[in-house]
């Protein structure tokens, strides 16, 4: 299974991945990365922080970008090269957030694209934008 190759895209493609953000993920995400900031995993610390309870690692959510672009667009086989990040907004326990790639930019010399990447919940609230480099997959 292989993504699109460069000379498959265009500018102004786009793709999205829906996830609605769990307690077991934030628990399983701060196990996998080592990240037990207690404003993620303790109720207690967390309802004296701005927030006033806990909030997703903000990795977690930039994870989501990460799925698109390695299983969507481009998809299988694209290497990430790089990506910048602002994170605008909390995510909270049972947000539903939506991570969308958009093609903005092709490097056909190269074999690069740039996307606008965004992560949004479930109220249309941007929660982190940035843009992202990727490598698609050679053609087959």
């Amino acid at each position: 299974m292989s993504g699109k190759a460069i000379g498959n895209l265009k500018v102004g493609d786009s793709a999205e991945f829906t996830k609605t953000v769990s307690e077991t993920d934030i628990y399983l995400y701060a196990g996998v990365s080592g990240d037990f900031n207690p404003a993620h995993i303790n109720e207690e610390y967390a309802k004296e922080t701005f927030f006033k309870t806990r909030i997703a690692h903000g990795m977690l959510s930039a994870s989501f970008i990460s799925t698109v672009i390695g299983t969507k667009l481009p998809g299988p086989g694209t290497i990430y090269l790089d990506q910048s990040l602002k994170f605008l907004a909390p995510v909270r326990i049972g947000d539903t957030i939506t991570a969308r790639a958009e093609l903005i930019e092709i490097v056909p010399e190269k074999n690069k694209v740039r996307l606008k990447t965004t992560c949004m919940n479930q109220d249309e609230i941007i929660v982190l934008e940035g843009e992202a480099v990727v490598s698609p997959p050679k053609p087959t």
